[in-house]
């Protein structure tokens, strides 16, 4: 049977490539690792199916797009090249309705783990992470009294002190807009398919385990 294998990271580097056919020796989703002759499985490694998240035992057909996943690092709902602005994130959930705006920014820290950063370097499986985000967006929506929740994430490189992400909940109460803020936050880095190099004095790392 043959797929559509996408990598993307650390993963990516490793093969030296980042899609290409592949005949697999089975027809389940677990089968897809063995045939790329990489070694040893990565710790943590999820699977996409056509853009979708599946379990090991979920069977392919012929030219399903099998996504190999590493671990996620923390992605309106876009990705973007070049700097954002907070305050038009700020402006795409201004409504009538909210008596508050919660609003979070990440920024590249100068020191981390001992270490001097240079730039991080950041890379989306584009698609399924926007599709992740409208997920995300929607599930704090349902949980909490919200207006409207944006969220625009940096691709590509982006220097120290410069915005990695921005997000902006609004809400007809301030305790509402608070929580759902750093609900999005936290789950953004656990499930969006997004990683992060760290280039610092004198080498680089993918983070986040496996990648």
């Amino acid at each position: 049977m043959n797929v559509t294998v996408k990598l993307f990271a650390g993963l990516r580097e490793r093969a030296g490539w980042s899609e290409r056919q592949v005949e697999i020796a089975g027809s389940t989703v677990g089968d897809v690792w063995g045939s790329l002759g990489l070694e040893e499985e990565p710790a943590g490694l999820l699977y996409a199916v056509n853009r979708e998240y599946a379990e090991a035992s979920r069977e392919l057909e012929e030219g399903d797009e099998v996504a190999l996943i590493p671990p996620v690092s923390g992605g309106s709902l876009r990705l973007v090249e070049g700097p954002l602005d907070l305050a038009a994130v700020i402006a795409e959930v201004e409504d009538d309705r909210a008596g508050a705006i919660a609003t979070f920014q990440g920024t590249v820290r100068r020191q981390s783990r001992g270490r001097q950063v240079i730039a991080l370097e950041y890379e989306a499986y584009e698609g399924m992470a926007e599709k992740m985000m409208a997920e995300i967006a929607e599930g704090v929506k349902s949980r909490y009294e919200l207006c409207a929740v944006a969220v625009t994430h940096r691709v590509g490189r982006c220097e120290v002190g410069e915005v990695s992400v921005a997000i902006a909940v609004s809400a007809p109460h301030r305790q509402e807009a608070l929580a759902a803020c750093r609900d999005v936050i936290d789950e953004l880095k656990e499930r969006v398919p997004l990683w992060k190099k760290e280039q610092y004095e004198g080498g680089e790392e993918w983070i986040g385990r496996g990648s």
